[in-house]
Formats: structure tokens, C-alpha cells, sequence
């Protein structure tokens, strides 16, 4: 159930990045529960390169002037699937129900959203600090939980 919620959390910082650290674990130790399952592409040495490739790519475009708020309709929609996708993912490999695993990750996506949202608005507000600067720490924080997260995998 942790790894969900964890999945699910680091996708409402970086979206791609849920994807890519449960493909990648996936891709190394495969769960016999995902055979004949629609999730089984999330085992794919394939799939987890090009999750790989979209996150390093997000971690770029973050930093982008142009890029839209995270709490904006579209990007809420992304991070809420990607949670979900990874939870159900992770969830169903452990032997449960991956609807309550796209649930948890899904939920937990939606609020880590709006906590790293405001989090990183009144940090660069109450810091001066550029925010580039703070999306990078940012960007530690989910390589450190991700690594975390493939450690108890």
C-alpha cells in the first residue's frame, strides 16, 4: 500500500517519474502477478527506457518559462493517471486489486500536487530564491524518494 501512496506522491511532483521508477524496478524484477494483465508492458525493458526519456525530459521542462501551473486541468489529468498507473501497477504486483492500487496512487497524486504546488510558490515568494532553483531541489527530493522506493522493492 506504501508504494502506491509513495508512487502516487512523487507523480503529483514529476508525473513521468512515478511511471519511470515502477518501470524500472518492474523491468528488473518481474511480478508474476502482472502476467496476462494489461499492466504486464510495465515489466518491458522498452517501456521503462522511454518512462526514463520522458522524465529526464520533464525535469528539463519544468524549468521552462512557459510551462503551465501543475494545478491547471491538463497537468492535474497527467499526474492523476500517472499515480494511478503506477499504484495499480505496483499494487497488482504485490498480489492485490489494481483498481484499489490506481486509487491510492491516483489520490495521493491529487494531493502531493497541490502540497508541492503551494509548497514551491511560498517558498520562492518567502526566499527570493529563482524558481528554477527550487524546481531543481525539487527534482532531488523525487530522485531521492524514488530511490528510496526501489530499495524496498
Amino acid at each position: 500500500m506504501w508504494q502506491a501512496v509513495g508512487l502516487g506522491a512523487i507523480a503529483g511532483s514529476r508525473t513521468m517519474s512515478a511511471p519511470a521508477i515502477t518501470s524500472h524496478i518492474l523491468s528488473h524484477h518481474h511480478s508474476a502477478n502482472l502476467n496476462g494483465t494489461a499492466l504486464r508492458f510495465m515489466q518491458s525493458n522498452k517501456t521503462a527506457m522511454a518512462f526514463r526519456l520522458l522524465a529526464i525530459s520533464e525535469f528539463v521542462g519544468d524549468k521552462l518559462p512557459g510551462t503551465p501551473n501543475r494545478i491547471a486541468l491538463p497537468g492535474l489529468t497527467g499526474r492523476f493517471l500517472s499515480g494511478a498507473l503506477a499504484g495499480a501497477t505496483v499494487y497488482k504486483a504485490g498480489g492485490g486489486k489494481a483498481y484499489i492500487g490506481a486509487i491510492l496512487g491516483g489520490s495521493a497524486a491529487i494531493l502531493s500536487t497541490f502540497g508541492m504546488f503551494y509548497l514551491r510558490k511560498n517558498t520562492v515568494k518567502g526566499t527570493h530564491i529563482l524558481d528554477p532553483i527550487i524546481g531543481g531541489i525539487e527534482d532531488a527530493l523525487v530522485l531521492g524518494a524514488s530511490a528510496g522506493l526501489a530499495k524496498t522493492a
